[in-house]
């Protein structure tokens, strides 16, 4: 038993091709890791916060935002990913956009920014004057001239040359696109950046002049997380890294935690399960696993061992995203969940599709108490068996409870719904992810 509580300009088109179908060499991965070794720091934490925190919203008002820019997201990402194996060529894709907005200062003397946090992409950059494009932002605009610490990235260094697309004029210029030809346009430096009351020196960014797209006003620039090396990740030299976020429905803050910090005590390591990190040469920066199968009610579906499975041109696969609401399966995957929800449920179907999710049902009306069958994930080596919260949730205003999950054509994702009060563990050195129940707010 549960308790439920209540336009783009053509020249920058043209170079967004451009930028699209050149991929960064690996090799300039390895480089820019092994070049940039005086970015270290023994770890820090940082805060969270919702991009709707604050405004007031129902929980379904804040689903169905979250839904709305998750499947934007995830159509652009499938459609990219389609167009880049049918024409054979390795064009990564840059996720964009997000969830979550991190605290961080940039410059000497600092300056407090809001960035939002992308697991799905690598490069770090925020809005630069002199601006030639820029969009609205809640802070004032990062002048590099008054910064004391602020240096232009030469073309030659390896973060100019681990670019998807580069000019060398006055030092390195970048033009980086995301799935939806959003992008941002500037150039590269290198910058002090404070976490929390950790300052890291030289840390490469963008400093854009010309951004486009939308989606990214809610912050100063965005902060990538993925794997490839212009990413905070890869510079700070730091192989671990966790974030535990809260629920959707409360203000409380969440938290990002980097290298030493991110690690388990060992009073916790009874409790925390690990899978594989899978690579996908085609897609670098993002954190693919290996989804066996799923469990409803003690029951595991007889879902094709294929279905999750990350194909040689680069296409399915399953990949966790901190940017993405809810979790979204493979069309005959979720049918069987979907199927399975219905038949161990025991409440009416709600068909007014009044929620935008694909699978609601009406509460009883003396009681917000549901008795809701159970849902494991088996990812290689770990099953999570998520709590009811995770992934059933209601309105008493409404008097309705959904799933919240929805179906893809190809890429499936592992959303932030599904991840809140757990602990995430990303450990790039051993190439593993760990799940840990925690209560985020009191981490």
């Amino acid at each position: 038993m549960v308790s439920m509580v209540s336009s783009s300009k053509v020249i920058l088109f043209a170079l967004a091709i451009i930028a699209f179908c050149v991929s960064p060499s690996l090799s300039f991965s390895r480089r820019a890791l092994n070049e940039h070794k005086n970015v270290k720091t023994t770890g820090f934490r940082v805060s969270l916060k919702h991009v709707d925190s604050g405004k007031n919203l129902t929980l379904f008002q804040r689903i169905k935002r979250g839904m709305k820019r998750g499947q934007y997201r995830l159509q652009r990402l499938n459609v990219m990913s389609f167009a880049a194996s049918d024409s054979q060529i390795e064009a990564p894709i840059q996720a964009g956009n997000g969830e979550f907005l991190m605290e961080l200062s940039i410059g000497t003397p600092p300056q407090s920014y809001k960035a939002i946090l992308d697991t799905g992409s690598d490069l770090i950059w925020t809005q630069c004057k002199p601006c030639t494009d820029c969009y609205d932002q809640p802070s004032p605009i990062f002048d590099p001239k008054n910064s004391s610490s602020f240096i232009k990235i030469s073309c030659s260094d390896s973060l100019c040359e681990a670019l998807p697309q580069s000019i060398c004029k006055d030092g390195c210029e970048y033009l980086y696109t995301y799935g939806d030809y959003s992008s941002t346009q500037g150039i590269m430096g290198f910058e002090t950046f404070t976490f929390g009351k950790v300052s890291v020196p030289k840390i490469g960014f963008g400093c854009g002049e010309d951004n486009e797209g939308s989606g990214f006003g809610e912050g100063a620039g965005l902060v990538g997380l993925g794997r490839g090396a212009l990413s905070l990740v890869s510079q700070l030299k730091e192989p671990t890294f966790s974030y535990c976020l809260t629920s959707i429905d409360d203000q409380k803050t969440s938290t990002l935690l980097m290298g030493s910090l991110a690690s388990v005590n060992s009073a916790s390591k009874n409790a925390i399960i690990t899978t594989p990190l899978i690579k996908n040469p085609i897609q670098p920066s993002f954190y693919y696993l290996s989804l066996e199968g799923i469990s409803v009610g003690g029951t595991r579906l007889p879902i094709k061992k294929s279905t999750f499975s990350l194909q040689d041109d680069g296409s399915g696969g399953l990949i966790i995203d901190s940017g993405t609401t809810i979790t979204y399966l493979e069309e005959s995957a979720f049918e069987l969940v979907k199927k399975a929800f219905i038949s161990k449920t025991k409440l009416p179907l709600d068909n007014s599709g009044s929620t935008g999710l694909d699978l609601c049902f009406t509460l009883p009306s003396d009681s917000t108490d549901v008795e809701v069958p159970t849902l494991v994930f088996h990812f290689e080596g770990a099953d999570l068996d998520l709590p009811s919260e995770n992934y059933m949730v209601a309105d008493s205003s409404t008097g309705l409870v959904c799933l919240a999950m929805g179906s893809s054509s190809g890429m499936s994702i592992f959303g932030n719904v599904q991840q809140q009060n757990i602990l995430v563990l990303h450990d790039l050195q051993k190439e593993t992810l760990s799940f840990l129940p925690t209560q985020c707010d009191q981490l």
